[in-house]
């Protein structure tokens, strides 16, 4: 007569519960870190619209303190880059310009430029995701009057 093998502690499987509890466990873990991890891209793009306002903004008080003025609305930040041909004309002008070129914001879209400002005597700013004024968190406009 033989006998049915005995298994040993080491052979038995998983029941159906303790696969269910680890399951639930990686849910709700996932559920908690999932949310977060998403929404760091979109906090990296606002750190790098703020550090390119940042930068702009001190080209643009070096341009001042060159020329005694800000570049106006129509000469805009390429004024930076390349000397305008625009009214009025720079007169101490930096050969090499202020910037080496007018940077995109981190979503592909064009910095704003206005001068005077509505916030001081400059404004720059980003639109947001949505490239439209206004709007709430990713696609909330980013400024240099946040500075």
């Amino acid at each position: 007569m033989t006998s049915a093998p005995k298994l040993s502690v080491l052979q038995r499987g998983f029941t159906l519960i303790e696969i269910m509890v680890v399951i639930v466990i990686i849910g709700v873990l996932a559920a908690l870190i999932v949310p977060k991890v998403m929404s760091r891209p979109d906090e990296a793009r606002a750190t790098a619209a703020r550090t390119d306002l940042a930068s702009i903004v001190q080209s643009l008080n070096l341009y001042k303190l060159d020329n005694h003025r800000y570049p106006t609305t129509e000469q805009g930040l390429q004024a930076l880059v390349k000397k305008p041909t625009i009214s009025p004309i720079p007169e101490n002008w930096k050969g090499n310009g202020y910037l080496e070129r007018v940077p995109k914001d981190p979503w592909g879209h064009p910095y704003q430029y206005l001068q005077p400002g509505l916030h001081g005597d400059v404004d720059v700013m980003s639109l947001g995701a949505d490239g439209e004024p206004g709007g709430e968190g990713s696609d909330a406009d980013i400024g240099s009057w946040d500075q």
